[in-house]
């Protein structure tokens, strides 16, 4: 496969932008060889800088869940874009925004749209600070919750992949006040709050990771964590810019019916613009400026393109929840074929797979947490990921992130995945995969 213009257009990037790339996991620091640079998108497919096409299982890290350039979605920014980009004051839009989102998630009374998800996270936390005048915060290791000073304590994703262990330039008294244990672990989060007393505003969780691979909760873990927090006056945040709109319309609080106290988003609700947001209670979130004395502010927080965008993406979503039901039977239909294949191949591997979130795991033991994915067989990652690239196939470029189905994605498509995934196992043991 021929990729000379993106070999050509990173040796160009690397003299202008730190590494070449504005986020570091587009590097293929952690896989190797050199990040394809996308010319256009249609569909389920990405096309490179060589117009070489791929089927795409990013899905831009999960916001184009109806596929790139869904016509619906492209039309309506257009038709905004003709009335300016950015006003800087308030909009009818906004409102209809917020009402949607409010509609589609029973217990959020009041939202604040922001311009990312690392913006959402950082302002959840500050909000459950100044709503419970306590300071420090429980994550887990493994989640990423953007990176914002606090969150990047043991922290997944991109942090993970570059195999970075402290950050420079977060302070110590900022660690400390972050408390960190595994994920899946109940009891350590029960020690660390006892240790803690009265001292802990928060605890902040993907309710289904995505920043070590997918990572399913297991059973008891989020409904402890919520009694843990209404025990001890505690904020229980999720963390659904990943997961909400994308596994139910209600987002990971409907799919697994426990309920946090405030709720942060992106992804999904920007239809691909970028675009985040949080909201709550009342109680809690008349808390925020200029309601309250909690600041938090944003230029471009609720702006018009990406309003428009997330607006059509989510009225199609809530007017089509059948859209759901067929990524899921997608998903699964792609787990089942790939356990099929690597059962074959007899290389270990796990799959989880949540919704239309999915991972793959050279390992031979169970992955539920940070340590579990972080001991698995990732060199045998990146030779499956270029082998599949080689394929026409576009997955992560890290073994800790989650793989996105969009509902673009054909039968054909997901039978050439599996395919393509027979011939590269065959690839890398030598043998014959049937």
């Amino acid at each position: 496969m021929n990729i000379s213009s993106s070999i050509s257009l990173f040796e160009r990037a690397q003299k202008t932008i730190p590494g070449g790339v504005n986020s570091p996991v587009r590097a293929f620091k952690s896989v190797g060889g050199t990040p394809l640079f996308i010319s256009k998108a249609k569909g389920a497919y990405l096309y490179d800088a060589d117009d070489n096409r791929y089927i795409d299982y990013i899905a831009s890290w999960g916001p184009m869940i109806l596929g790139h350039a869904y016509e619906e979605v492209v039309k309506a920014i257009q038709r905004q874009a003709l009335s300016s980009t950015s006003y800087g004051a308030p909009t009818k839009l906004e409102i209809e925004m917020a009402e949607l989102i409010v509609s589609m998630v029973p217990n959020v009374e009041l939202i604040r749209m922001v311009s990312s998800g690392t913006e959402a996270c950082m302002s959840a936390i500050r909000l459950a600070r100044g709503y419970t005048g306590k300071n420090k915060i429980i994550k887990f290791e493994g989640c990423y919750h953007g990176h914002a000073d606090s969150f990047l304590v043991k922290a997944g994703s991109g942090v993970a992949t570059l195999n970075i262990q402290t950050v420079p330039g977060v302070t110590a008294g900022v660690a400390n006040d972050t408390l960190t244990c595994a994920y899946n672990d109940l009891a350590a989060a029960e020690q660390l709050v006892a240790e803690n007393k009265d001292q802990i505003a928060a605890i902040i969780v993907e309710p289904v990771a995505g920043n070590m691979g997918c990572i399913l909760p297991q059973p008891g873990f989020l409904e402890g964590l919520r009694r843990i927090c209404d025990q001890e006056n505690i904020v229980f945040i999720f963390d659904e810019v990943m997961t909400g709109f994308r596994l139910s319309a209600g987002g990971a609080q409907e799919k697994l019916n426990v309920k946090a106290d405030l709720v942060t988003y992106g992804k999904v609700i920007g239809g691909g613009m970028p675009v985040g947001a949080f909201g709550g209670s009342k109680e809690i979130m008349q808390h925020i400026a200029p309601l309250g004395n909690v600041y938090q502010a944003g230029t471009l927080s609720g702006n018009p393109i990406a309003m428009i965008a997330g607006y059509t993406t989510l009225g199609i979503l809530k007017g089509n929840p059948h859209i759901y039901k067929e990524l899921e039977e997608k998903t699964i239909y792609l787990r089942d074929n790939l356990h099929r294949v690597f059962i074959a191949s007899k290389i270990p591997f796990v799959i989880n797979q949540f919704g239309s979130m999915i991972s793959v795991h050279f390992s031979d033991h169970a992955v539920n947490d940070f340590a579990s994915a972080a001991s698995a067989k990732n060199e045998l990652f990146k030779k499956y990921f270029h082998a599949m690239l080689d394929r026409g196939i576009y997955l992560p470029p890290s073994a800790f992130e989650s793989w996105f189905l969009n509902n673009a994605l054909t039968k054909e498509d997901l039978d050439r995945t599996i395919e393509a995934t027979k011939e590269s196992l065959s690839e890398i043991s030598g043998d014959q995969v049937q």
